[in-house]
């Protein structure tokens, strides 16, 4: 009886930190970097795929957490009064993937829906499409009076 495993697949950088963001349910708006920098660089290291192009995407974020936590250590400037928050680009860039990404998951449920639909190409009746709008005044009459002239003739027979 084996042990079950689950890993998770993150599709990127951004992918991995909305995780860690809403695993540890953490405010997007004030992301305690320290713990977020240590979850990142833990996953990173314990990371199955050795691909270079994967992890260098993942590499690069671990850089920029870094960068920000550095940045949150340095005393602040008095006299700069409002220095803007290091972490404001990450938050602007996590809120804007979030977006797409779900986005995508609401298309993804709408081609799901739409395929359990099916549409029947549309067929005329042969009575229909042979249909004339304009109607001839003589044939008529002449229908009519031939009409007559038969009921006449079985009559007197």
């Amino acid at each position: 009886m084996g042990i079950p495993v689950r890993l998770e697949v993150f599709e990127g950088p951004l992918d991995l930190l909305l995780y860690l963001i809403d695993k540890n349910k953490i405010d997007i708006y004030d992301i305690p970097i320290v713990l977020i920098t240590e979850q990142y660089m833990e996953y990173i290291q314990n990371m199955q795929d050795r691909d270079m192009d994967v992890m260098s995407e993942f590499l690069v974020m671990a850089a920029t957490l870094v960068k920000i936590k550095s940045k949150m250590l340095l005393p602040r400037d008095e006299k700069k009064e409002e220095e803007e928050d290091p972490r404001q680009e990450l938050v602007e860039r996590l809120l804007e993937y979030k977006m797409y990404k779900y986005m995508s998951l609401t298309l993804k449920d709408k081609q799901l829906d739409a395929e359990k639909v099916l549409y029947k190409s549309a067929t005329i009746p042969s009575a229909i499409k042979n249909y004339k709008e304009e109607v001839n005044v003589e044939e008529l009459m002449a229908d009519v009076t031939l009409a007559k002239l038969q009921k006449i003739f079985h009559s007197v027979m």
